[in-house]
């Protein structure tokens, strides 16, 4: 059985990392002087922090890396004990083959308890010589000051158009299948720079057409196309609100989008709106305001309709 398409064209090496180019550089210093600090990388999910950790650990290690790397994922090993148990046994011991230090990655480390980060403090302090942390983590403001003050903070951004595209159009080739430029912006899109999401939207799209198009990419990642949220926010804004109403409900059900993929997709094309800057505020309050409720227990149709009346009453303000 083939492997996800994710795992299948996972970079082994650093040179092989999509965008990222700084960042890159900086690392293989790194690896040239067989040498480094503790590492903290941030940024969203799907951007390349594991699959660069891996790399790193590869390049240094060589054929002995996974003796001398453990990875741990800290929103299912959270707790203290764990940092006193595995990740302690681990730092203490000798790396093996020679290398110069051992690897201990911890993915997702926000996830860890307060008493947690401060136990893996210590235990940072105490092996340093023998062990190097790499933490990932999507919001470095969860992690604790003093941990924050002892690695050297990579920012790992959203990953580009042209470097997704790159992507997307290597991986067809291998594959077999042909994309056109629609169905490469749809999967741009509906990725926002995450490219974990593109691999899989495409993968998935593979299974209905070897021949990728904008219509299939949309229906299997469940989002509309901007163009229909434009039109149905439009048809709200100019007193039509049967019209946007009877929209918005052909999204929810041809489309299967809950209410929270509709207001993210709203929040979006805001600014695409050939409207002036007032407007456009107002109606980003609005949708803030109708996601609150939603995520609170609301019911998603009324709160959505609603929001159109509301959009309705923008018309003469």
């Amino acid at each position: 059985m083939d492997i996800p398409w994710v795992e299948k064209y996972r970079p082994k090496r650093l040179d092989e990392i999509t965008g990222h180019e700084e960042i890159i550089k900086r690392l293989k210093n790194y690896v040239k002087k067989k040498s480094m600090p503790h590492l903290l990388f941030s940024g969203p999910p799907g951007v390349g922090k594991t699959t660069t950790a891996l790399c790193l650990a590869r390049e240094l290690f060589g054929e002995n890396w996974r003796e001398n790397f453990l990875e741990l994922n800290s929103s299912d090993e959270r707790g203290i004990d764990v940092i006193r148990t595995k990740v302690k046994d681990f730092a203490r011991t000798k790396p093996i083959g020679g290398a110069p230090f051992k690897i201990i990655f911890l993915d997702e480390s926000d996830a860890l308890t307060s008493d947690a980060q401060n136990a893996l403090r210590r235990i940072m302090e105490k092996y340093s010589d023998v062990c190097r942390f790499i933490l990932s983590c999507n919001y470095p403001s969860r992690i604790i000051p003093p941990i924050q003050s002892r690695c050297a903070i990579f920012r790992f951004s959203p990953l580009k158009k042209e470097d997704i595209a790159k992507k997307i159009k290597e991986i067809c080739e291998k594959e077999g299948l042909t994309i056109d430029e629609k169905g490469l912006d749809a999967i741009i899109y509906v990725s926002e720079g995450d490219l974990r999401k593109a691999i899989n939207v495409l993968q998935t799209a593979a299974t209905v057409s070897k021949h990728i198009t904008d219509e299939i990419v949309y229906k299997v990642a469940s989002r509309a196309r901007p163009e229909e949220i434009r039109q149905m926010m439009k048809l709200a804004l100019d007193g039509k609100f049967n019209e946007a109403r009877d929209l918005l409900y052909k999204l929810m059900i041809d489309w299967g989008m809950s209410g929270e993929d509709i207001l993210v997709q709203m929040f979006r094309e805001i600014p695409n709106l050939d409207i002036d800057d007032r407007k456009k505020v107002a109606i980003l309050e609005a949708v803030g305001e109708c996601d609150y409720r939603i995520v609170e227990g609301a019911n998603e149709r009324i709160q959505l309709g609603a929001l159109l009346a509301k959009l309705g009453t923008l018309k003469d303000n």
